[in-house]
């Protein structure tokens, strides 16, 4: 018998109660996910809104909407090391309040420049949300169980995404932007003191009871650390990075002019334009579940892991590209709408479930802390030149990167 077993047989625990303990805590990082998708979307809900009370031209408001992918991207790389260092309690917790905190602050903006130092502290507190996850998941699951709970995680920005626009929108007319700010700051506050509250790490016996013989293996002298430089080095890393680069392109337009394209190209009102926002994220929810289904399924018939990855992400790059192309040269707008949805439920077929978080939460311990930061820091980098870029084209302020 090890030490380690030696170990855990003389610890004294309660009885174990794994399965609620562990998917507890999942459903906090997916309402954690929700209250952080929210303060990413209040900003492209009251697009319209603050561009008319502060005066910013389509170039000022571009700008705005990039501010935060910027400073995400960059805060991704060490946030890795943060969490890996202090804790997914800790630094989930840290983050939330800090994030909400400056929602909350950013309701007393009276200028651009305000909102945009705003925006860019958004950035860099959200950025261990998602690797926070991560570490939950390998701390609480086993190799061959990680892939799902990391999933549900994710789903939760999909979820806030889809409710975002009715929700905000209504928050925006009964209480003004600034109160919709606060009142979303405030929800951030509640999931950081309760997850302060009720998480914590697995004992030494409940590691065993879900790792085995991957605990025994994780107990012996920790490997060093993959650094940046190793990891420069893989070709897989230039992929992942690549392929997160080109994948959150459709997805950024979505979150960040969706809202304001339906009302100044299509004629919504700003009450309207929140309830059929909805609907391409409603299906992009159905996305995220089909392309995991469809890799899943390939893998069970024999097909290799990697091809069975890839299926779900050529495939619904495809097809999105397919449908969402057309949307400039149609005049009907419900089937404008009909195209965005389709485009947006292919775009998320090849997203989080079906491919970049899963490839992360497989990768060897010793890149964990490393992984998720290269692609996240590398989509948010194409968040942030789609919204600038779009933004700045010569053409009427009234338009939006579908427009023809």
């Amino acid at each position: 018998m090890s030490q380690a077993s030696s170990d855990i047989e003389a610890t004294d625990t309660k009885p174990l109660t794994l399965v609620r303990i562990r998917w507890y805590l999942v459903a906090l990082l997916v309402i954690g996910g929700i209250v952080n998708y929210l303060d990413r979307n209040n900003l492209s809900i009251a697009n319209t809104t603050i561009a008319k009370e502060f005066g910013l031209n389509a170039l000022q408001m571009g700008l705005l909407l990039s501010a935060f992918s910027w400073p995400y991207a960059i805060a991704n790389l060490p946030a890795g090391y943060l969490v890996d260092k202090y804790g997914p309690k800790r630094m989930f917790a840290w983050a939330a309040g800090l994030w909400s905190i400056i929602s909350m602050l950013s309701a007393l903006a009276n200028s651009f420049g305000f909102l945009y130092a705003a925006r860019v502290a958004l950035g860099i507190s959200e950025s261990p949300f998602f690797t926070s996850g991560l570490k939950v998941a390998d701390r609480w699951f086993n190799k061959t169980e990680r892939a799902l709970p990391v999933s549900i995680v994710n789903t939760g920005s999909q979820i806030a995404n889809a409710i975002a626009p009715p929700l905000l929108t209504f928050l925006l007319l009964t209480m003004s932007w600034r109160g919709m700010f606060i009142v979303i700051g405030a929800l951030g506050v509640i999931v950081a003191l309760v997850w302060l509250r009720v998480y914590r790490d697995p004992t030494l016996k409940e590691q065993f009871l879900i790792k085995g013989a991957e605990f025994e293996e994780q107990s012996k002298p920790k490997e060093k650390q993959a650094g940046w430089g190793e990891l420069l080095k893989q070709k897989n890393t230039w992929f992942m990075v690549l392929g997160a680069f080109g994948i959150f392109y459709t997805v950024w337009v979505y979150l960040t002019w969706l809202p304001s394209y339906l009302q100044t190209a299509r004629g919504f009102s700003l009450s309207q334009s929140g309830w059929l926002a909805a609907l391409p994220f409603l299906c992009g929810i159905i996305g995220v579940l089909t392309g995991g289904v469809i890799s899943s399924r390939a893998i069970r018939r024999g097909i290799p892991t990697v091809t069975a990855r890839k299926l779900p992400i050529v495939g619904g790059a495809l097809l999105a590209a397919a449908a969402v192309l057309p949307v400039a040269y149609v005049d009907n707008s419900a089937l404008a709408i009909v195209l965005l949805s389709v485009g947006y439920f292919a775009a998320k077929c090849r997203s989080v479930s079906s491919g970049r978080w899963q490839r992360t939460s497989q990768n060897p311990p010793r890149w964990l802390p490393w992984a998720p930061s290269r692609t996240s820091a590398a989509s948010s980098v194409r968040h942030s030149l789609r919204s600038s870029l779009a933004s700045s084209l010569p053409k009427p302020a009234a338009t939006t990167p579908w427009s023809s």
